[in-house]
């Protein structure tokens, strides 16, 4: 291409610098366009389709035991009686724990790793390490419950029982698995997801609107909890959407340290047991009756996950008009 000097010193091109696009643009971008909402269709069709599967084979189920399966406290395969309340409580109370410590700890790691309290190299060495976190199967994570967590919280799980006992979160002693090493594991295990999400949300944050509060004479941690999170929040509140759904759906280090019992308690170190666990449980060795139960199971857990994200989805987007000033 032959370009010249004018007066000023500048090249230019015989070429225009904005060109229309080409055959093989155009027709690449359609391409592209044609396989995104073909991707799409083929999710959503995937799931119509698991949901299709999984409601078919616990249709005889639900014609069977209906709501009673659902507000139900029994699971006895022998007398053909399941309920899943306990389960149903046991998954949502594990996961709230689980939010209310992954989510604090999540959120300051990101805070602590996007507003300059390390240098560069540093902040690189702690985002890996913090991401490797969900690189660890769920089995190890099980198993360094059993052998590590649990025996570390014992001692000081059985003085707070003793000393506080008429507590109802203390109401049990912690003899092995139980609800608090669940949902100490559990918290772990979505903190890689919160943390993630939440920084880049942080990250996103124009770097003026900090230097304009720094201007105002803020400090930085004003400038943290005045400024920036209330900017990031609604990325934020999808890093804890996202985690909590997360919890919701794990299984075997939850079956390996909850404890599997069918009850529905407040105490922290009670046994219980949450949908997942009961699932894979039970699958390996059920029957016919039994399995569709267990895929009516499946149901109730898909649809409690569901909900939760409709319901994260929602209240983030009327997070999003209320910032960008649509709604009032």
């Amino acid at each position: 291409m032959a370009t010249t000097l004018d007066g000023t010193g500048w090249e230019e091109s015989d070429a225009s610098v904005a060109s229309p696009p080409s055959t093989v643009d155009v027709a690449w971008d359609r391409s592209f366009r044609a396989l995104t909402y073909l991707f799409s269709w083929l999710t959503i069709l995937l799931v119509l389709y698991i949901l299709y599967e999984i409601g078919g084979k616990a249709m005889p189920a639900v014609q069977t035991y209906g709501v009673d399966f659902i507000t139900g406290t029994t699971w006895d395969a022998n007398e053909e009686q399941f309920g899943v309340l306990p389960e149903i409580w046991g998954t949502l109370y594990s996961s709230l724990l689980a939010l209310l410590v992954g989510g604090f700890f999540g959120v300051s790691i990101a805070i602590f790793l996007t507003q300059d309290f390390l240098p560069t190299k540093l902040e690189i060495v702690f985002k890996n390490i913090v991401e490797l976190l969900a690189a660890i199967p769920s089995v190890v994570y099980g198993l360094w419950g059993i052998y590590v967590v649990i025996p570390a919280i014992r001692p000081w799980a059985n003085w707070v029982h003793e000393h506080l006992g008429w507590i109802p979160i203390f109401g049990t002693s912690l003899s092995g698995p139980g609800m608090l090493p669940a949902a100490l594991v559990l918290s772990i295990m979505i903190l890689p997801t919160i943390s993630a999400v939440s920084r880049d949300a942080i990250s996103a944050v124009p770097r003026k609107i900090k230097e304009a509060a720094f201007g105002l004479g803020a400090t930085r941690w004003e400038a943290i909890l005045g400024v920036i999170l209330p900017t990031s929040a609604t990325g934020i509140f999808g890093a804890l959407v996202l985690g909590f759904g997360r919890a919701l759906g794990e299984t075997m280090a939850l079956a390996m340290l909850v404890g599997n019992a069918n009850r529905i308690s407040l105490s922290l170190f009670s046994p219980a047991n949450t949908l997942a666990a009961l699932l894979a449980n039970n699958f390996p060795e059920a029957g016919q009756a039994e399995e569709q139960v267990l895929m009516y199971a499946a149901l109730i857990l898909m649809a409690i996950t569901l909900m939760v994200n409709l319901l994260g989805t929602a209240i983030m987007n009327r997070a999003t008009k209320r910032l960008s000033g649509v709604a009032k």
